[in-house]
């Protein structure tokens, strides 16, 4: 058997998740069935984080073994034949057996993407959370800067959950805002010398109308389920000034989740990427 490392990004619009469920297209079910295909069994693949139904991926890790032999890079091109274009293999690297994405995982990033204008681009309607109204990211960066350290989460933590410890170590809690300027580019175009072609140099990142980009970035050990949404979802009452910065930290230490703010939707949250250090 040889066990492989799988890096892979996902529009998520379509999938009710990671993990498969009983009903519904999911990644890992897509994984596993191209996985199938080429070794002739069944694989069990195992992801390093459960993304829900709507979240994306810009750099999820899963890892699996196969009785075949086959070549890393064979493995990619294999893969992305096999699976639909909005969920691609970026990289595959032979491991050791005992390698995990899970379980050998040190630090997980995720990004939580706002768009604040007044009217959003609908290219972005499935990878931001539109919330008119200027918010105050001063206030929320501030806010996100005390969930740095080692906290107890259970405030921010979907009911229902059923691990060990709500505990968690957060490396990185930070809210940057990014201009989404309407200056335009200006491409020449061969045979129309007295006439140009203007492109809109953010058309693939944010609002036509030049407003707002708002990321979450969060980093840490490991998340429980909802835990980053419900995080954005506290920041943006924060950041529509409906609660000072320090209710945040009131709301940590209550462990309340009914303390918390609303569960911010799905389609703004991307998992970036994972570590695991030396492998």
């Amino acid at each position: 058997m040889q066990t492989f490392k799988l890096t892979l990004a996902y529009d998520g619009t379509n999938y009710v998740g990671w993990q498969r469920q009983a009903a519904g297209p999911s990644i890992q079910g897509l994984i596993e069935a191209a996985l199938h295909e080429l070794d002739g069994c069944g694989v069990a693949v195992a992801g390093a984080g459960r993304t829900d139904a709507g979240v994306h991926a810009l750099g999820q890790v899963a890892s699996f073994s196969l009785r075949r032999t086959i070549e890393p890079d064979v493995l990619v091109r294999a893969l992305n034949a096999r699976l639909p274009a909005d969920v691609r293999a970026l990289s595959v690297d032979a491991v050791a057996a005992d390698f995990h994405a899970r379980y050998t995982a040190s630090t997980k990033a995720y990004r939580y993407r706002i768009c604040d204008a007044a009217v959003v681009s609908p290219f972005e309607r499935h990878f931001a959370w539109h919330v008119a109204g200027a918010l105050d990211v001063d206030a929320m960066d501030g806010a996100a800067r005390l969930l740095e350290g080692r906290h107890d989460f259970a405030a921010f933590a979907a009911a229902g959950g059923t691990t060990r410890t709500t505990e968690r170590t957060v490396v990185r809690s930070r809210v940057t805002r990014t201009k989404l300027s309407t200056t335009e580019d200006t491409v020449d175009t061969e045979g129309l010398p007295s006439r140009v072609l203007r492109v809109p140099r953010d058309l693939c990142r944010g609002d036509l109308h030049g407003g707002d980009l708002i990321a979450y970035e969060v980093a840490g050990d490991g998340f429980l389920r909802h835990m980053v949404r419900t995080i954005a979802g506290t920041l943006v009452e924060i950041g529509r000034r409906r609660w000072p910065i320090e209710r945040l930290r009131e709301v940590l230490a209550s462990r309340d989740r009914g303390r918390a703010g609303p569960t911010a939707p799905a389609r703004g949250l991307f998992l970036v990427g994972v570590e695991y250090g030396d492998l």
